[in-house]
């Protein structure tokens, strides 16, 4: 993307054990619902902060909004480079993109609201599509902060109006709800650039 060399790709398998332990690359894991899903394996490797706040994934999003954390991500992923987002990203902000031009307006993603690994402690009971990067908590839209049901309702709206698979959750105070943000999901994308074999490594 405009000129820039693309991006290493990691199969997770290669990765130290430290990082294999925390990223569960493959790995068969539950949701809330007791349902079962294959972890990502393929990442791109982001080699600092400097670069993921440069680095466009897409025209108007950079993947330092998608990979924003806090203390509550494992110490070695918040604090050490390279880090690693799982390839779905950049199906993530095409639809965010999109989500942008139907709102003519900036879109804003909270910390913690991107990407998350299977280590945060969001995950402590189960995993959710944030450890595909594949969902993004939107706290305010242009000059609109989504922290009231109006608000978050008529973003919600557009935002499922991207298509069926999209996915949010409606303002209110449960589990399942939101009272201060809109998430939105794509579901539990896993993506295998093309140069790569699902049953080895990357092609040399």
């Amino acid at each position: 993307m405009n000129g820039l060399e693309p991006l290493k790709v990691a199969d997770g398998m290669d990765l130290s054990p430290q990082m294999r332990a925390l990223l569960r690359p493959g790995e068969r894991a539950k949701d809330r619902r007791g349902r079962t899903h294959m972890l990502p394996r393929f990442f791109l490797e982001i080699g600092s902060w400097e670069q993921a706040k440069k680095r466009p994934v897409t025209a108007n999003f950079s993947f330092a909004e998608l990979l924003m954390v806090d203390c509550r991500e494992a110490d070695t992923l918040l604090n050490t480079f390279p880090h690693y987002v799982p390839c779905a990203v950049q199906v993530l902000a095409q639809y965010l993109e999109r989500f942008r031009e139907k709102a003519e307006a900036p879109v804003f993603i909270a910390a913690n609201g991107g990407y998350r690994s299977p280590a945060h402690r969001a995950h402590a009971e189960a995993v959710s599509p944030h450890c595909w990067a594949c969902a993004a908590d939107i706290y305010r839209v242009g000059d609109v902060y989504l922290d009231d049901e109006k608000s978050i309702e008529r973003y919600r709206r557009m935002a499922e109006g991207l298509g069926q698979e999209v996915r949010t959750k409606p303002y209110g105070h449960g589990t399942q709800e939101t009272d201060d943000h809109l998430h939105i999901e794509i579901g539990y994308v896993t993506l295998a650039p093309g140069n790569c074999d699902e049953g080895g490594g990357e092609d040399e």
